[in-house]
């Protein structure tokens, strides 16, 4: 096949591809998808697919978002110095966070090292020379990393499991463990990916003597390609240890699930929330909270400190680049006090929970 051809064929599967990660469709071609799930029914999965707790129907069609739609302003390229190499270890009862990128922190709790949905790739995408590019460099360098014992994955959307990354990773720490959701595994397992460990909602394993991980439920959808439809599991998670508990809440739309995991594990002390790819509310909101809604979560699961992510580094959606942000903080001036505490940090920027 002429280059050329090859290219434009390309990027319709990739288009397509990309449509079908919002919409939700479901064709009968294999391109690029991930094997699914087999194992006995649950309450969140009915024999062939995964499903949320709570059903909820858009308000838009894809159709309609693409017909009215007005994309905020995003830069080219908005370069930027890396942050400070974080600490090697913090010590017992001490917490700290590190924003890098998009949904990527990198949590540092009793003596153990996290990295969330780590990706430093150029593109979230299947292939190399297309689809969402990122708009600056990641805040952290990879080479100033400290030792990572654990890499917790929210679910297989490229820009949350970037495949060339995780195996840099396990390239650089042999004995690092990956965490994800059910029927994860052996997609991971054929990329070649060690120490690989599939969770079901509300399972937890132990990553220290004193540190716990527990998967939690999140309001999401999975694909990779297109027809594996939520054939694997979107999950957040929770970190409990001596320094208290840790929330990272993956990419998720609004539910009940918020308050679950406050019902669960107590007031959280550190909650790391999305903020970002939710215009237009009336198409996105069933997938991805607003910041208002973030704002809500907050509350819901009485965190003592919030961090915002999934912001400012792909193009997803319809909200600017900045755009997130100022609405978040439009939200938190217009709440009255006590208002919860949102630190907005910069790419690369690290601090330690008091």
């Amino acid at each position: 096949m002429p280059m050329s051809r090859l290219r434009r064929t390309l990027l319709t599967v990739m288009g397509t591809l990309l449509m079908l990660g919002v919409t939700g469709g479901v064709v009968g071609c294999h391109a690029f998808s991930a094997p699914v799930y087999r194992g006995p029914k649950s309450d969140h999965f009915n024999g062939e697919q995964f499903v949320n707790q709570e059903s909820r129907e858009r308000r838009m069609t894809f159709l309609e978002w693409q017909r009215t739609r007005t994309p905020g302003t995003w830069a080219e390229w908005t370069d930027a110095a890396p942050g400070t190499p974080p600490p090697r270890r913090v010590a017992r009862g001490a917490l700290r966070v590190t924003f890098v990128n998009h949904a990527t922190t990198l949590l540092q709790l009793d003596g153990v090292n996290v990295l969330t949905d780590p990706i430093w790739s150029e593109r979230c995408s299947p292939v190399s020379f297309v689809g969402p590019k990122r708009v600056r460099p990641p805040g952290l360098r990879f080479e100033d990393l400290p030792p990572i014992d654990a890499v917790i994955l929210s679910h297989n959307h490229y820009d949350h499991m970037d495949v060339p990354t995780l195996k840099r990773l396990a390239e650089r720490y042999p004995n690092v463990r990956f965490f994800a959701g059910l029927g994860n595994k052996a997609f991971l397992d054929s990329k070649g990916l060690p120490n690989v460990t599939e969770l079901d909602w509300w399972q937890e394993v132990t990553l220290a003597p004193e540190v716990k991980l527990v998967s939690t439920p999140a309001h999401h959808f999975s694909n990779r390609g297109l027809s594996d439809r939520d054939g694997t599991l979107w999950t957040s998670y929770v970190l409990q240890g001596p320094s208290g508990v840790t929330y990272f809440a993956g990419d998720t739309g609004y539910g009940k699930h918020f308050k679950q995991v406050r019902e669960k594990f107590g007031p959280v002390k550190l909650a790391v929330l999305p903020i970002g790819a939710y215009k237009p509310e009336a198409f996105m909101e069933v997938v991805h909270v607003s910041p208002t809604e973030t704002v809500q979560a907050s509350v819901d699961l009485e965190a003592k400190v919030n961090v915002p992510m999934h912001f400012g580094t792909f193009r997803l959606a319809d909200d600017g680049q900045e755009e997130p942000v100022t609405e978040l903080r439009r939200v938190l001036d217009a709440r009255p006090e006590p208002k919860p505490d949102f630190w907005v940090l910069g790419f690369g920027e690290g601090r330690d929970v008091p």
